[in-house]
């Protein structure tokens, strides 16, 4: 099959530190042919560091110049996956979009209705899917290793590890940590548990701690400067209900006074399991307890959500993570606000 042609759009800290080390190691199945970014000297380093023939100022610019893109690769801050990803989706062009699929639930109705009537492929790009760990596990649990999955916890908490930049300014972010880290441990919990459908979520966000000036300990930067405005929450306490009694429970904690952690479990009627490493909790043949570690071969998480978007895109495959799944998570994500708001309940 011939490369396929990729056009990146947000030359920042995703972009340069992740997206394209992995588009390195994938030279024989995609080119990178264009990046684009709202600061162009910004996409004009990251276009000779990389050796990216041509730079844009905007995702138009670039699709004008790069008629023959076969997708583009979403790596802006939140509240701009709408407008490019929709630019793309009109362009006739494939979509890889970073998580979250966008800043609120409106604005990711938008992107799937434009995918769709475009008729393009998109992929949420919640790398966590792609771990070997992962997959593996779904692999075991289609098998039936695990019976009915009714059950999980999940965590992304950081003693201290708000972001820089544009993170805290939820007019660019849409949030903190709960769409910032949490739609990580959400996302790929939710993944594995089989993707239950969402029927309420009860939640409380804390904005206690907010702008610390804690010495010794560091943060994500993204490029550019911040404009100083810091009104997203610092870590929020999650239930999720789901169809047929099933159940998830969720931390998520850019500062929090507690001990860091960024897991996932899972509960079936068969065995359990945690990850990292990869352990299962079950009964064996002759009916003991039984605590089983599969050898799993580790894999860049980066590059194989890449070499699976391609993969899709040459094959008519549906991604792991496709449209209907993003907008499901985001609605999850939006329940979060909705019930920390109004104290209550609220139906997804």
């Amino acid at each position: 099959m011939a490369k396929l042609k990729v056009g990146i759009i947000g030359a920042g800290n995703i972009a340069t530190s992740a997206h394209l080390p992995a588009y390195a190691q994938l030279t024989d199945i995609v080119e990178v042919v264009a990046i684009a970014d709202i600061v162009p000297e910004r996409a004009k380093d990251a276009a000779e560091k990389y050796g990216i023939p041509h730079y844009y100022a905007s995702v138009e610019e670039l699709i004008a110049g790069e008629p023959d893109v076969d997708y583009i690769d979403v790596c802006t801050w939140t509240a701009a996956h709408a407008p490019v990803a929709i630019a793309a989706a009109k362009a006739g062009k494939n979509i890889l979009c970073e998580k979250p699929l966008a800043a609120t639930l409106e604005q990711g109705l938008a992107i799937e209705a434009a995918v769709k009537e475009a008729g393009v492929q998109f992929m949420l790009a919640v790398v966590t899917r792609y771990g070997a760990e992962q997959q593996k596990f779904v692999e075991l649990r289609d098998a039936g290793k695990f019976g009915e999955i009714y059950y999980a916890k999940c965590s992304y908490v950081r003693r201290r590890g708000t972001p820089g930049g544009w993170f805290t300014d939820k007019e660019l972010a849409g949030g903190g940590p709960v769409l910032d880290i949490g739609v990580h441990a959400i996302d790929r919990t939710w993944y594995l548990m089989g993707r239950p459908k969402p029927v309420s979520v009860s939640a409380e966000t804390s904005y206690r701690i907010g702008d610390y000036q804690t010495k010794g300990v560091g943060r994500w930067q993204p490029f550019g400067q911040g404009n100083g405005v810091f009104n997203t929450e610092d870590s929020a306490s999650v239930f999720f209900r789901f169809e047929g009694g099933k159940s998830m429970v969720a931390e998520i904690a850019w500062a929090i006074n507690g001990n860091e952690s960024a897991t996932t479990t899972i509960y079936g009627s068969k065995a359990g399991c945690t990850f990292e490493p990869l352990t299962i909790y079950g009964e064996d043949e002759e009916g003991y307890l039984s605590t089983e570690k599969p050898e799993v071969v580790g894999v860049n998480y980066f590059v194989e959500e890449i070499r699976h978007f391609i993969d899709c895109l040459n094959t008519g495959k549906t991604p792991i993570s496709p449209i209907e799944d993003a907008v499901t998570v985001q609605r999850m994500l939006d329940g979060i606000y909705a019930s920390a708001e109004k104290h209550e309940e609220v139906k997804i």
